[in-house]
């Protein structure tokens, strides 16, 4: 039997499991309402179901290329930082985990850096890859958002953040925490030079990455039903022993409660962003304004109410004559 295990039946898997020309993975359940899909038609849908509208995560050198006029954008080069500070290990060597992330995703960490022009107008977009060790925050990705800021404020441009994040990154420790005041600053250095700062919540945006520079946008906009919160619904509901409501911790509930400012779908949200950064933008008003010739016009409000004012003021002293 043994020319069998070990000649025959490698031959006939050999045969017949040759690779093919086909590519894996044609066809793509959505995780909403379980319908395939096929791959191309999702590519071109921006990863948006067609049946139920679901948004799927978006890859983030697509976002840019859908984002930046003409899809035109350049990267800026991060600065290098101490790979595994710590040393840390846990099941595997923080070291090891990000040759695996580098090589599966041919970044050097969770964050891409871009500027160009949105809408005509000069932006630098800071936008997180999730698929970096789920988009955590450590050393490398604070440099990144301090250096999108600063060449937002040198280049006098909007700075726009796209997190999707697991939070930061436990393998780097108290210096992954340290990112959460340093990118703080970072944007209140943009805001301090009067330029705006808006966010777009991705899903999930989750962690340290939501108590810093996520939730300080001057606009915080997010697409349907993105994850946004700090701790996970799970650990919430076992902490408080309560029942936590439908949608929570979704962009929908957290917009119904005040907590952002609008949900945009992702086909809507390039002209969108170009629409609010070209208003925060604009130094002069949008419309040539007309001044008011007071020989010939009628008195303002406020005329008005001062006139109304003093007739009143007449009435109480007894000047003014008493009608028939």
């Amino acid at each position: 039997m043994n020319w069998l295990n070990n000649y025959v039946r490698p031959k006939i898997r050999s045969l017949v499991g040759a690779k093919s020309d086909v590519p894996e993975n044609l066809w793509l359940q959505c995780a909403s309402c379980e319908q395939m899909l096929f791959h191309r038609d999702l590519e071109e849908n921006l990863n948006v179901c067609s049946h139920c509208g679901h948004h799927m995560r978006l890859p983030a050198r697509k976002r840019l290329e859908k984002l930046f006029d003409g899809g035109n954008f350049q990267e800026i080069e991060l600065p290098e930082n101490v790979i595994d500070p710590l040393k840390f290990r846990d099941r595997k060597r923080y070291s090891d985990r990000l040759k695996d992330s580098r090589s599966a995703t041919g970044r050097t960490d969770a964050i891409i850096v871009a500027h160009g022009k949105v809408g005509g107008r000069k932006t630098v977009i800071a936008v997180f890859d999730f698929a970096f060790m789920g988009g955590s925050m450590g050393i490398a990705v604070g440099n990144g958002i301090l250096a999108g800021a600063h060449l937002a404020v040198l280049q006098n441009a909007a700075f726009v953040t796209i997190p999707s994040s697991g939070g930061a990154r436990m393998q780097e420790g108290i210096l992954s925490l340290m990112q959460m005041p340093r990118t703080t600053i970072a944007v209140q250095q943009v805001k301090e030079a009067g330029l705006p700062y808006i966010v777009i919540l991705a899903d999930p945006t989750t962690g340290g990455v939501t108590a810093s520079f996520a939730m300080l946008g001057d606009i915080a906009m997010s697409e349907p039903g993105s994850i946004i919160g700090f701790a996970g619904a799970r650990v919430i509901e076992e902490t408080i022993r309560e029942k936590l409501p439908d949608g929570f911790q979704r962009s929908e509930y957290l917009l119904e409660h005040g907590m952002i400012d609008m949900v945009v779908k992702r086909h809507e949200l390039k002209d969108t962003l170009a629409r609010v950064i070209d208003l925060l933008m604009r130094k002069t008003p949008g419309a040539e304004i007309v001044p008011i010739n007071t020989d010939t016009e009628e008195p303002t409000a406020a005329k008005a109410a001062e006139a109304a004012e003093s007739g009143d003021n007449d009435a109480d002293d007894g000047s003014k004559p008493a009608s028939d």
